[in-house]
């Protein structure tokens, strides 16, 4: 018997996706993706049960970008994150990933639709080096022919207004990169509204710790030094087909000497 909290598959799908129950009304059962950043609804006779225990994150540890550092005689300085996230799971098993990786972060869940009221204040009061906007999307391909792009996508324009509200706040990437978007978002029009990188490319779905690998990328990187941008992409779950963006320095400021004191 399938019940809330369980995992599961679909076999509709080739039980291609980690599912968590989230609501049960009769036959109709409500999902959220438990990788990836997807909500969908599914009959009762079509999920399979999955051991959660053996749901586990393929990004942990991200990245060795530090392994090849000199710390006898230097130290580094992160770049700062501000995360702002709909979906508290989702932005708490980000939070993690930052802590893994000593990345000083701040996270903040916010409803898509008050993205744009709550960014300002919220860059005033942390002062982030990067920034990431995230939660669910969705591509609605039933409504291709619609002559209103917005109306298109779940949250694409959403995530657009609070770009647009963050670049008042600070209009260079240089000084503050942006990282917008869920599944199936709109790229290009988040680009063309300031984000540095953003989802999605081919409108397929994104793993939940993507933008936290993006920004945790960047906040590893030298800030004199271009991050090599395939290179980034290709560290995320389905590489330039999730994720895109603009070449960007890194986050990171090094000093010298080191103290142990």
């Amino acid at each position: 018997m399938i019940a809330i909290g369980d995992y599961v598959t679909r076999k509709s799908y080739n039980n291609d996706i980690i599912f968590e129950v989230m609501e049960i009304d009769k036959d109709n059962v409500m999902l959220k993706g438990v990788d990836f950043r997807l909500m969908a609804d599914a009959p009762m006779h079509d999920l399979v049960p999955f051991d959660r225990n053996t749901a586990k994150d393929d990004f942990f540890p991200i990245l060795g970008l530090t392994s090849n550092l000199d710390r006898n005689e230097f130290f580094y300085l992160p770049g700062k994150v501000l995360h702002i996230d709909a979906d508290k799971s989702y932005m708490t098993r980000c939070m993690d990933f930052y802590k893994q990786n000593n990345i000083k972060a701040f996270g903040k869940c916010v409803k898509e639709s008050e993205m744009h009221k709550e960014v300002g204040k919220l860059l005033e009061t942390y002062n982030p080096d990067i920034l990431i906007l995230t939660g669910h999307d969705a591509y609605y391909k039933k409504r291709e022919k619609e002559s209103n792009t917005n109306k298109l996508y779940k949250n694409s324009e959403n995530f657009c207004k609070a770009v647009t509200e963050a670049r008042k706040y600070e209009k260079s990437s240089d000084k503050l990169i942006i990282i917008a978007g869920a599944c199936q978002s709109n790229y290009q029009e988040l680009i063309k509204a300031g984000a540095t990188f953003a989802s999605s490319p081919e409108r397929i779905n994104i793993h939940a710790l993507d933008p936290a690998i993006i920004a945790t990328s960047l906040s590893l990187s030298d800030r004199n030094e271009e991050v090599n941008l395939l290179e980034l992409l290709s560290k995320t779950k389905y590489g330039k087909a999730g994720m895109g963006g603009l070449k960007s320095k890194g986050m990171m400021y090094t000093g010298y000497p080191r103290s142990d004191e």
